[in-house]
C-alpha cells in the first residue's frame, strides 16, 4: 500500500459536476471527468496517487476533509460556492492538519463582490484562481511540493 505522504486528495463542491455545461464563458467546456483524467496523468508524472471527489452537500465536504489525514498527505480542494460561505469547512481544515491547496477555475477576484472573500484562503497553504483546467494542475504540483 502507497504511504499516505504520496496520496493526495482532490476536492471538488457544488455545481462542480455541471462542468462543461455551466457557463462555459466562465468555466469552460471541459467535464468534471475529463478534468479528472487531465489530472490524473499529472499525478503519474509527478509519482503520487490522487483521488478526486466532487459533492454539492457541505457536510459531505467536511467528513472527507476530516478523514483526510488517515490516507492523504494533502488535499487540493475546490470549495466552489462553499468558498465565499463555509465556516465548517474552513474549521475542518484547520482541525486535519494537513496541507490544503485551494483552487478556482475562474479568478475570483474579478467576479462579483461576494466571491471576493474566501473562509478558505486564511487556512491554506496557498490559492490558485483563474487558470482554468490549469488552476488544478497547478494546485496538484504545490501539493506534491508540500508532501
Amino acid at each position: 500500500m502507497m504511504a499516505k505522504k504520496k496520496r493526495i486528495l482532490i476536492l471538488n463542491g457544488p455545481n462542480l459536476n455541471l462542468l462543461g455545461k455551466r457557463q462555459p464563458e466562465i468555466y469552460g467546456r471541459l467535464t468534471l471527468e475529463e478534468i479528472g483524467r487531465e489530472i490524473r496523468s499529472l499525478a503519474k508524472q509527478l509519482s503520487v496517487t490522487v483521488e478526486i471527489r466532487q459533492s454539492n452537500n457541505e457536510g459531505e465536504l467536511v467528513d472527507w476533509i476530516q478523514q483526510a489525514p488517515a490516507q492523504f498527505g494533502a488535499i487540493v480542494i475546490n470549495p466552489a460556492a462553499y468558498t465565499h460561505s463555509s465556516v465548517a469547512m474552513r474549521d475542518a481544515i484547520i482541525a486535519a492538519g494537513i496541507p490544503a491547496i485551494e483552487i478556482h477555475i475562474s479568478n475570483i477576484y474579478k467576479r462579483e463582490a461576494f466571491r471576493k472573500h474566501s473562509y478558505i484562503a486564511g487556512v491554506a497553504v496557498g490559492q490558485i484562481t483563474g487558470f482554468g483546467v490549469q488552476s488544478y494542475l497547478l494546485g496538484l504540483r504545490a501539493a506534491v511540493e508540500c508532501l
